[in-house]
């Protein structure tokens, strides 16, 4: 991820919650996370493009950060 989070910086905001407290919390409320991890992949006007569950393989992270828009 930290590979990944340098190469896209100027084109993708990277988040990481902890989603038992706080705000963390609300984002797996509203994206309806139950396991960890789960990747949800939002667009810039706040749809999601995509939602994966487990851990991923660096190709389909690439992938779905190129499906955002």
């Amino acid at each position: 991820m930290d590979r990944l989070q340098a190469e896209y910086e100027d084109r993708v905001e990277f988040r990481l919650y902890d989603v038992d407290a706080g705000q963390g919390a609300e984002f797996a409320e509203r994206f309806g996370v139950q396991v960890v991890p789960t990747f949800v992949f939002v667009n810039a006007d706040g749809t999601v493009s995509d939602q994966r569950v487990g851990a991923l393989a660096e190709r389909h992270l690439r992938a779905a950060l190129g499906a955002l828009r």
